[in-house]
């Protein structure tokens, strides 16, 4: 079986490696996480944020995405609302208790399904309605990591 950690292009087998440097955590600059149960769009935003020059990390499953998480401060993150086990809103409210500065938009298929109502009360910063332009998502990703700049500076 093959990753669950993708990173660089690069596929890990899965439970056997985390992403780790040194010793504890580490904050990746200008990398960004993809969760989304679907290959083919973790495929194509892989592809067009390593075009950008971002690194990505893809993760197929909240649970997964939370494990990546334990040992790597990632500031920007998309996230599909509909996944298998704990879903999308639920994952953001996790991960706002430990990462408040994170820009964080959620991604969906299902907008009868999701409300903007819920997605703002559990911290999502956006909220995208698949499919996705992904110039608008390119756009996005480049405000967040200015944005978090100028915040390191105040």
């Amino acid at each position: 079986m093959y990753s669950k950690y993708c990173i660089f292009r690069l596929i890990i087998p899965s439970n056997k490696y985390k992403i780790k440097f040194h010793q504890g955590e580490k904050t990746l600059e200008k990398t960004i996480l993809i969760v989304d149960d679907e290959q083919a769009i973790r495929k194509m935003f892989e592809a067009a944020f390593n075009n950008a020059g971002y690194s990505v990390i893809l993760a197929e499953s909240a649970e997964e995405a939370l494990e990546i998480l334990e040992d790597n401060k990632i500031k920007v993150m998309f996230l599909d609302l509909k996944l298998p086990g704990m879903n999308g809103i639920e994952l953001c409210r996790q991960i706002r208790k430990e990462n408040p500065i994170a820009c964080i938009y959620a991604m969906t298929g299902f907008g009868t399904l999701f409300k903007l109502a819920d997605c703002r009360d559990a911290g999502f910063d956006d909220y995208f309605l698949k499919p996705v332009d992904l110039n608008v998502i390119l756009k996005t990703a480049k405000d967040s990591f200015d944005k978090i700049e100028r915040w390191k500076k105040k």
